[in-house]
């Protein structure tokens, strides 16, 4: 979907998927998963400053990633800059 320093930025289109809605950043062997609506972190452990990127890119990108999730319709997003 997108990626910039280094961070990946994924979201997953499966039955299994679950509420509420969330990405997944990877970096470098770091991974998490953030709610797209309140930017908290749900799982794992991303470094303080990758994190505070991603929330950045993801507040930038709100609307988009809500829209993929309602519908399931994938579109690559400009990274970070």
């Amino acid at each position: 979907m997108s990626r910039f320093y280094g961070i990946i930025i994924r979201m997953y289109f499966q039955q299994s998927e679950h509420n509420p809605p969330h990405i997944h950043a990877l970096y470098g062997e770091d991974m998490a998963a953030i709610d797209i609506q309140t930017d908290e972190l749900l799982e794992w452990h991303l470094p303080p400053k990758a994190l505070a990127m991603v929330r950045e890119w993801s507040a930038i990108h709100k609307d988009d990633l809500l829209h993929m999730w309602e519908t399931q319709e994938f579109k690559s997003l400009s990274p970070l800059e």
